[in-house]
């Protein structure tokens, strides 16, 4: 341990563990002055070398900085650091909390780090080490800029500590550090320390996925790949017959054929049963992951109806006191308002939800029960996954797919990774378990491909902002702003993607050199030439007359009428039909009745070809689709009128069987450029081609094909030419473009940053030229506390479901008028960046201004929650409005609008929110 130096050897022995060798490569490293990329499993230990740079720092006199990027992972590691260095040597800083920030050291959000940067804050003096915990939050699509930036403009002094999630790609962004900070350390350790099991419940029987002796992922180097376990392969197997190829037309899905054995059926467990299930196995604590937050309140409760207790009598007690020294501060009014007694039932038996629904306080104390031991069963939104540090013996994953706000989209090996992070306690469980819930169509292949991938690839989504943008100009000026911007982790992963595709294409050319296009009876480029025409003049004709004929069909179809038999000539319904309803839309999609007496509605898919009435019957006036009786009957009219009629062949319009006759659409018509001038043109090209001298070449279809080849390898080489030049400079080009913008309405005139674009400087929100653009104008000029609040809510809300069509509910007043303003300017500015190429500000979002606005004016909680608004969004979403009032007023300075901001400011945070101590 002394080679190590006595300041690591001091390190050391402040912990009751041997460090792992990552651990001590890392801490050597950043003792040596490097740098450090350090990237490993969840749970593996990565922080104490964050703690290290915290040790050298006080040691060495200098200031560390410890970010994070949510501010409960920020309120975690504060109380930690307090716990070991004492509060007088450690600060907090959230945009909740203020504590001592001109500590030693302090523990941030990556936002107020960048914000210190660009607003040059006198408290980054004598800064020797900032670390990044989960830097992999760097791809993160809406936040994953602040990331890069704080990298790209931290003093060069600054030793950095990056701490990430295994990615697939570590060595690319070690590259990237080391480019723009200096001598930088890559340390990867894919190697578990609680070795992770892998199972599939069965209905109650626990299965391990992988078959032979030594199946737990990470404990050790990779080997060849596990064998999924046979025995899982068989139940997929038989769960599976009656389905797929035998399955009849109309048969419900899983019957089996008539005569054939019924598969076996497996039950899926319910949740108290599953929870049961892993408590008789000893694998309690555990995590159960269901991707709906009202799916883990039910949870709760089900497992409550079910009678379960995971606790004794005396753990019960303990948990209660807990409970009541942490929601001290909730009036009792409050309480019943939050669901206090039922989460306090479920807490008292061990049983608890974990989702961004709950109140803040709430999920506290469910953290500190759950890692105190007196919590067994979690049930929890993938966030979890993503927040603080939770470990438990197992995790149950309930399905393999997750609703991402569109649709339901399967999880990706790295979610996988990410959530069975979660399993195995480092120094308390010998091997963690992670299981997933045996359900109809699940494919225990499907599941060993997500548990055998462990790394996914971190890429960049940053992309300059308008605020960004004055920042930058304002310190630099554009030019070397510009040159900052290119030494981005964008643009140098779009360089080194170039790299690849400019070698591609010269190859690409070397190889075209290599192809010889001659002929000795003349010139083969002439001819090739005239050949190439020839094709395309006749794939255009080709084309004129599809189009000619479908727009012949789509007359057909529009004069049919109430009444005609017609046959329908393709589609997913061809056969005999009879017309319910003239087609009166556009384009004409008539309703039928078939043969098989089915109410069809058709499309012009089912008519490639034009189509005419065979014949017609009168359709009573009382018929109706609906009645079964009425469709039976007119199907038997249908075909009593058609007796006789020749159906070998289908009729259409005019009569004939063919499409368009010569001389008719597609062929005639005068002009160079016309179907008939096209047809001359042909007959010339075809005259020239076999008069050529080349044409009589017995090689002339070799010397084709040579030069074939060569023209299509020269499209591609130009198709790789034409992405190489968009993907170089394409941050540059972005940044140019938000200038653009900028010094069109008067935020920049130049390198020169003017008063309009400093108060933008200070505005780190995403719709901040918005939101500068209302202050420019006086839109918020003479309103209220309560109004303002209001609607500066539609610039930091965004509603969970953005496709809620139903009337969003405001207030009355003039609110309600500058909310209208407030849209209107964004037209303006949305057509402005249109003009420009760019889209970076979304529409404000009303959603929750009538809240904000009946919040401020001091009512209760009760008449502001609701089943669409949770505690815990109503807190989060006031505590962004508060951080934004906030910017206003700093940004307004001394105009009344400031002086209106502080007092919406002070109307906001009261009950819950001051309460509250995450967001």
């Amino acid at each position: 341990m002394t080679e190590d130096g006595p300041e690591l050897a001091a390190f050391q022995a402040l912990y009751d563990f041997s460090f792992d060798p990552f651990q001590l490569d890392a801490c050597r490293a950043l003792s040596a002055e490097h740098g450090v990329l350090l990237c490993a499993p969840t749970g593996s230990g990565k922080t104490v070398v964050g703690e290290f740079a915290v040790h050298l720092a006080l040691a060495e006199g200098r200031k560390c900085f410890y970010t994070t990027p949510i501010k409960a992972l920020s309120n975690q590691k504060y109380a930690d650091l307090v716990r070991r260095y004492s509060a007088a040597k450690v600060g907090l800083l959230t945009g909740d909390n203020s504590i001592n920030g001109e500590a030693p050291v302090v523990v941030m959000t990556t936002e107020v780090l960048r914000n210190m940067l660009y607003a040059g804050s006198p408290t980054l003096a004598g800064l020797g080490y900032v670390v990044l915990d989960e830097v992999h939050y760097l791809a993160n699509e809406f936040r994953g800029a602040v990331w890069e930036e704080v990298i790209i403009h931290l003093p060069e002094s600054v030793r950095l500590v990056a701490l990430s999630a295994t990615v697939s790609n570590a060595e690319e962004f070690g590259d990237w550090l080391s480019h723009v900070r200096g001598g930088t350390t890559v340390i990867v350790d894919e190697v578990r320390p609680v070795p992770l099991w892998q199972h599939m419940l069965v209905g109650s029987r626990l299965y391990d996925l992988f078959s032979g002796p030594e199946h737990a992922r990470g404990t050790g180097p990779k080997g060849p790949a596990p064998k999924v376990n046979p025995e899982l392969r068989r139940i997929a197997q038989r769960s599976g017959e009656g389905r797929g190829s035998g399955e009849g037309r109309g048969k419900a899905p899983g019957r089996p054929a008539r005569g054939a054995r019924r598969p076996a059926r497996f039950r899926v467990p319910s949740r108290p049963d599953v929870i049961d299930r892993l408590d008789a196995a000893g694998l309690l604590p555990a995590i159960t992951f269901i991707f709906s937050r009202a799916g883990c309140d039910a949870a709760v409760l089900q497992c409550l109806d079910a009678g379960l207790r995971l606790t004794t009598p005396d753990e019960a007690a303990e948990i209660t006191a807990v409970v009541e020294r942490r929601t001290a501060d909730i009036p009792d009014e409050d309480r019943h308002v939050l669901g206090f007694g039922d989460w306090l039932a479920g807490l008292r038996r061990g049983i608890a939800a974990h989702h961004a629904g709950m109140l803040p306080t709430f999920k506290e104390v469910v953290e500190e029960l759950f890692i105190g031991g007196l919590i067994r069963a979690v049930f929890a939104t993938e966030t979890l996954a993503l927040g603080v540090n939770m470990p438990a013996r197992t995790v149950v994953i309930e399905r393999l797919d997750k609703w991402n706000g569109e649709n339901h989209a399967d999880l990706t090996p790295g979610e996988y990774t990410q959530l069975t992070g979660r399993a195995g306690r480092r120094g308390i469980d010998v091997e963690g378990h992670a299981v997933v819930l045996w359900q109809p169509g699940v494919d225990p292949l499907a599941v060993a491909g997500l548990a055998g991938t462990r790394t996914y690839p971190l890429s960049s989504s940053f992309r300059p902002s308008y605020n960004m943008a004055v920042n930058l100009v304002g310190r630099v000026g554009r030019k070397r702003a510009t040159a900052l911007l290119e030494s981005s982790f964008a643009q140098f992963q779009a360089d080194r993607g170039v790299v690849g595709l400019t070698r591609q294409a010269r190859r690409i050319r070397q190889s075209m050199e290599e192809i010889e296009v001659s002929c000795d009876r003349g010139d083969f480029a002439s001819y090739l030439a005239i050949r190439r025409e020839l094709s395309g003049r006749e794939r255009e004709q080709s084309r004129s007359r599809s189009a000619a004929r479908q727009a012949e069909a789509v007359a057909s179809v529009g004069q049919l009428r109430r009444g005609d038999i017609i046959q329908v000539p393709a589609g997913r319904r061809p056969g005999i039909a009879l017309v319910l309803e003239s087609p009166a839309a556009d384009p004409p999609t008539p309703l039928v009745l078939t043969e098989n007496r089915q109410v069809k509605r058709l499309s012009l898919a089912d008519f490639p070809v034009p189509v005419t009435a065979i014949d017609r019957v009168r359709i009573p006036n009382w018929f109706s689709p609906r009645s079964a009786n009425h469709r039976r009957d007119l199907a038997s009219t249908m075909r009593n009128k058609l007796a006789g009629h020749d159906l070998s062949k289908p009729r259409r319009a005019g009569g004939r069987p063919g499409g368009a006759g010569e001389g008719g659409p597609g062929e005639g018509g005068p002009g160079e450029n016309g179907p008939g001038g096209n047809r001359a043109a042909i007959e010339s090209l075809r005259r020239r081609l076999r008069e050529h001298p080349c044409h009589a070449c017995p090689d002339r279809e070799e010397h084709a094909r040579q030069a074939e080849r060569y023209l299509r390898l020269e499209r591609e080489a130009e198709a790789l030419e034409r992405k190489v030049g968009g993907r170089t400079h394409v941050i540059a080009r972005t940044f140019d473009r938000v200038c653009a913008v900028l010094d069109q309405l008067g935020y920049t005139e130049g390198d020169t940053v003017t008063e309009e674009g400093r108060r933008l400087a200070g505005l780190y929100t995403e719709l901040d030229l918005l939101v500068a653009e209302c202050l420019r104008r006086g839109l918020w000029d003479g309103l209220a506390p309560a109004e303002l609040a209001a609607c500066v809510s539609a610039l930091t809300f965004e509603s969970r479901r953005p496709d809620d069509t139903s009337p969003q509910r405001l207030p009355h007043g003039r609110s309600r008028e500058v909310l209208a303003d407030m849209i209107r300017v964004w037209g303006e500015l949305d057509g402005v960046e249109k003009e420009h190429h760019l889209s970076f500000l979304r529409e404000p979002d009303l959603g929750f201004a009538w809240t904000a606005h009946t919040w401020a004016r001091g009512r209760p909680l009760e008449q502001v929650l609701s089943s669409d608004l949770t505690p815990g969004d109503f807190v989060r979403a006031v505590k962004q409005l508060i951080d934004l009032l906030d910017q206003v007023a700093a940004a307004a300075r001394s105009a009344p609008v400031a002086d209106t901001a502080r007092r919406a400011i002070a109307a906001l945070r009261r009950g819950v929110v001051a309460y509250s101590s995450v967001g």
